[in-house]
């Protein structure tokens, strides 16, 4: 005769507390809990000043996430020298208003912009763990989504149009030049490779070598991307788009990227090497998540100030 195991009830009302208040954690305390990290990178002349980029990313905006928009909004008291937002500002076509209140004070400060998929097409229920699936799995496959059919799109020329009015520069498969702390900044971006809408063969040839820094800026850092710009001598390269792996194991890491990145450089600063060339890589974690999984956990979420200082002679 097959014995029956069964689990006591105080054992499953136990596990369903500790489930439960895991999920009121990850989304009530730990997707508001707005941080900022500060990293160095060695990357200018020299000789040179030092100078303080500011980056945000993910910002996923949702009408009534007001704790967010005034965070966003103090960021404005650090006096960046320069401000780069690599995308997904929505998460809600109602919301490009709070965004860009949100976004308005950093926005008297010289910047420079690229989009993700989120700005240009609305978010879609779906199973989390499906999600988790297949990006381990790798069923997505290592170079992107299939550009987005029958999805509500973003008002995302809402955006760009008070981004371009502020001074910001677009660097959608464009190059770009501005002047910020004193140095004339070459800038290069492509529009986001997730959905394959990066063009890099409009860009290529390297970065303009009379410019006191070059930066690279893209959304998704897919390996394809990353191994262009490396190989053609940008120092260091700006990305977003992984939420820093969002839903962590704590003490282990990441367990997905939502691209082809190693799980490793899922966040913070690295290196990547590719054609005999050494850049480094900072991908920001990102400030908001999905308007359908709104939990983080053993991941914050948050802005950076990189100050770039002079190389060692």
């Amino acid at each position: 005769m097959r014995a029956r195991y069964r689990i006591p009830l105080n054992a499953a009302l136990a596990v369903g507390a500790l489930a439960a208040g895991t999920v009121a954690y990850a989304a009530g305390f730990e997707a508001r809990s707005f941080r900022l990290r500060r990293v160095t990178v060695p990357v200018l002349r020299p000789g040179a000043p030092p100078l303080r980029v500011l980056q945000v990313s993910d910002i996923h905006m949702v009408s009534g996430q007001n704790k967010k928009r005034r965070w966003l909004q103090s960021l404005a008291g650090l006096r960046p020298d320069l401000v780069i937002n690599t995308g997904d500002n929505l998460s809600d076509p109602e919301a490009v208003p709070e965004a860009l209140d949100a976004l308005g004070p950093l926005m008297e400060f010289p910047g420079a912009y690229v989009f993700g998929s989120n700005d240009y097409y609305a978010p879609r229920l779906r199973n989390p763990a499906r999600y988790l699936a297949e990006r381990t799995s790798g069923r997505h496959g290592l170079n992107g989504n299939a550009p987005a059919r029958n999805v509500p799109r973003n008002p995302w020329w809402q955006l760009r149009d008070a981004f371009d009015e502020a001074g910001w520069v677009n660097l959608t498969n464009t190059r770009g030049q501005l002047k910020a702390g004193g140095a004339e900044i070459a800038l290069t971006g492509l529009d986001d490779p997730h959905i394959k809408r990066d063009r890099y063969e409009k860009v290529a040839g390297g970065p303009d070598r009379d410019a006191d820094l070059a930066l690279a800026v893209v959304h998704a850092p897919y390996l394809r991307v990353l191994d262009s710009f490396t190989a053609d001598g940008y120092p260091l390269i700006l990305a977003g788009h992984t939420h820093g792996g969002q839903l962590c194991v704590p003490f282990y890491g990441a367990l997905v990227t939502n691209c082809d990145l190693d799980t490793d450089r899922v966040k913070g600063l690295s290196h990547h090497e590719a054609a005999d060339h050494r850049s480094y890589l900072h991908v920001s974690a990102g400030c908001g998540t999905n308007r359908y999984t709104p939990v983080r956990i053993a991941c914050p979420p948050e802005a950076t100030l990189l100050t770039l200082t002079a190389t060692e002679t």
